[in-house]
C-alpha cells in the first residue's frame, strides 16, 4: 500500500492520490478514459512522469507545474539517483 502524499493547494494541505485506482477515481468521470489510455501506453521508463501528471490533474493546483518538478526531485532523492 502507497504511503498518503500531501501538498498545499492555496494554504490548505490536501492529500495527493498516488496509486492507479485513487488516481481514476479522483478525475472527473470525462478525463478518465483518457487516464486509462494514457497509463496502459507508459512503457516503464515513463510510468513515473505520468502518474505525477495525473495526480496532479486529480487535485487541481496553480501552481502544478513547481509542484511536478518538486515531486520528482523528492522521488529521485528517495531513490538517491538525484
Amino acid at each position: 500500500m502507497a504511503d498518503p502524499l500531501k501538498t498545499l493547494v492555496d494554504g490548505v494541505e490536501v492529500e495527493v492520490p498516488n496509486t492507479l485506482p485513487d488516481i481514476r477515481a479522483a478525475l472527473p468521470e470525462e478525463r478518465r478514459a483518457e487516464f486509462d489510455r494514457a497509463i496502459n501506453a507508459a512503457g516503464v521508463d515513463e510510468i513515473h512522469a505520468v502518474m505525477r501528471h495525473w495526480m496532479l490533474e486529480a487535485v487541481p493546483d496553480p501552481d502544478a507545474e513547481e509542484r511536478l518538478a518538486r515531486l520528482a526531485s523528492d522521488e529521485a532523492e528517495r531513490r538517491g539517483t538525484s
